[in-house]
């Protein structure tokens, strides 16, 4: 058990997600050997558009948009080192996967990573790497 909490930023966040998405990142948070902290819950479209043009995202198509039940079936989750965001620590964000698999894993929930889109346990042959981004996958 780690001695990391969710801030009241993040669990605000959180709360626009899918409750599946809310228990496996409240569970990994306890088991993280690292500080993380939600980044993005729900997206607009508008502000889905912004991060393809900029190249953070490939697609239009994202979970982060309200899906079907009004909430969002993915999450972004970033590191917090030293009072900051270490987006060039690959691996801070493995280590945030590791956790939230292994919680997804013990709660019975179909989770996908953007540093294992394939998930073959591998991210060395990945076209697009998203380390922070966190998606549930099938029908729930």
């Amino acid at each position: 058990m780690s001695n990391f909490r969710l801030s009241k930023t993040s669990l605000l966040r959180l709360k626009q997600c899918h409750p599946q998405l809310c228990i496996v990142v409240t569970r990994a948070i306890q088991i993280c050997g690292i500080d993380f902290m939600v980044g993005c819950g729900i997206r607009t479209i508008e502000e889905q558009r912004a991060n393809v043009e900029k190249g953070v995202s490939k697609t239009l198509a994202s979970k982060h948009l309200p899906q079907a039940d009004g909430m969002s079936h993915a999450v972004d989750l970033w590191p917090w080192v030293n009072g900051r965001i270490p987006w060039e620590d690959w691996p801070a964000f493995e280590e945030i996967a590791k956790a939230m698999l292994t919680a997804a894993d013990e709660l019975g929930v179909n989770l996908r990573w953007g540093g294992d889109w394939n998930r073959n346990g591998r991210s060395d042959d990945e076209r697009f790497l998203d380390g922070p981004h966190f998606e549930l996958v099938g029908a729930l």
